[in-house]
């Protein structure tokens, strides 16, 4: 049995990732997990590219569990400091009193962060990060409307709720979020650059109360839609034309995903608020909005009882975490790998356009989708890609696509032997 493949032993899910399945469908607030009689596996463990379940299966993480464990699931440099960091300080007072470790990530983020981007709030996740970038616009130009896009997806919290470009998401609790945003088409394969601009040009002249605009460069949950070269230094142009703090949420895109640390560095703009999360810390919940001082500075400084804070600001145990992935990024040089195999992912990807309920296949670096002819498609497909020991996620708005971001240091034989099984998989599903 060769450990670095999948190791599938018996039925999926077994019977103990039965049973936890049925205690989380007692006890967890409904509406979070969803629980079938085919889906889903409890986990247990963890590593690299390989996780196992309750009843010792093995399976291919094609997702890095949402991008986070972009280094590989308990990436040995990031446990270790997590660990060494609990026996010192696991909690401080974040706004307070900071911590070395706190301190000594600020300045990593401000050398890592693109063109002036020097100053930082931490969250705990990605909507932590848009809601202070969203504070801070309104800081600095005085205006509360944003311009975001159809399909994009800046989280569920109710302050990012109103700028997130899915309508499902938003409409159950359109009584409790005011309408702030204007939603315009982003674009994709078939559109042109100058209609996109023209588009976002539009709803900026029409509208004086956009402050401003909140964009992924690639939009993740959405189906990796990856928009024209160009775009986004038209919209870097568009914000200063229209004096609007341009946002760029790199929740998803961040750390090396694209081939570059971040997405926007493959078109040289500098945002004025970058947000990054997911990968950020291998895995310990975390994330910072980092932007450019002149921008940042619209904030009053704090005489003893900040405006914006939380309880586990700048936690140590997360601060440890983050610097050991930026050691490990730098060290095993990540970002140049990616650059260097995305032609080489793309070849061994190639193949998977021959089958019939297969219509696109799009994505740079280690971020990718395949889309299907439709959704019940895509569904079967992942749940088909479990039994064969593949971890897949459904993505798109419609969810008529399965988005693949496995860790961004996947071994090549890994990665080759998963996509054998995708292929398989998807030319066996109706």
């Amino acid at each position: 049995m060769n450990e670095r493949f999948e190791h599938i032993a018996g039925p999926i899910p077994g019977p103990r990732s039965r049973e936890l399945n049925a205690l989380v469908a007692r006890y967890e607030a409904p509406g979070v997990t969803y629980i079938a009689d085919d889906y889903p596996i409890a986990w247990t463990r963890a590593h690299g590219a390989l996780v196992t379940d309750a009843d010792g299966n093995r399976y291919f993480d094609l997702t890095s569990a949402f991008s986070v464990a972009a280094l590989g699931h308990t990436n040995a440099a990031v446990t270790h400091a997590i660990t060494a960091q609990a026996h010192h300080l696991v909690h401080g007072m974040g706004d307070v009193h900071p911590t070395d470790v706190k301190a000594k990530l600020l300045a990593r983020l401000a050398a890592i962060a693109p063109g002036d981007c020097s100053k930082t709030y931490l969250g705990s996740n990605g909507a932590d990060a848009i809601e202070f970038a969203l504070k801070t616009a309104l800081l600095a130009t005085g205006r509360s409307r944003v311009l975001s896009y159809q399909g994009a997806y800046h989280g569920l919290s109710l302050g990012a709720l109103p700028v997130g470009g899915i309508a499902r998401f938003r409409e159950p609790f359109a009584a409790l979020i005011e309408e702030r945003a204007t939603f315009i088409p982003f674009p994709g394969a078939g559109d042109t650059l100058a209609g996109a601009l023209a588009a976002a040009r539009e709803a900026l002249a029409g509208d004086a109360r956009i402050g401003a605009v909140l964009l992924e460069p690639i939009q993740g949950r959405g189906g990796v839609i990856v928009p024209p070269d160009g775009f986004l230094r038209g919209i870097r142009a568009l914000c200063d034309e229209f004096r609007c703090v341009m946002i760029l949420d790199e929740i998803y895109t961040g750390y090396g995903r694209t081939g570059t640390m971040f997405a926007c560095e493959r078109e040289a703009v500098v945002p004025d608020i970058l947000c990054i999360g997911k990968a950020i810390a291998g895995g310990v919940p975390f994330s910072a909005a980092v932007g450019r001082p002149a921008v940042m500075d619209a904030w009053p400084r704090s005489e003893g009882e900040a405006l914006h804070t939380a309880t586990f600001l700048g936690n140590p145990l997360a601060c440890a975490a983050a610097l050991a992935v930026l050691d490990a990024f730098e060290r095993d040089a990540i970002v140049a790998g990616v650059a260097r195999r995305e032609p080489w992912v793309r070849e061994r990807l190639a193949p998977l356009r021959r089958h019939a309920t297969v219509t696109d296949l799009r994505g740079v670096g280690m971020l990718w989708a395949i889309e299907f002819t439709n959704a019940g498609v895509a569904n079967r497909v992942v749940r088909a890609g479990l039994q064969r020991g593949l971890i897949l996620l459904q993505s798109g708005v419609d969810g008529t696509s399965i988005t693949l971001a496995p860790p961004l240091n996947i071994g090549e034989d890994q990665f080759e032997r998963a996509i054998a099984l995708l292929d398989r998989t998807i030319e066996e599903t109706p």
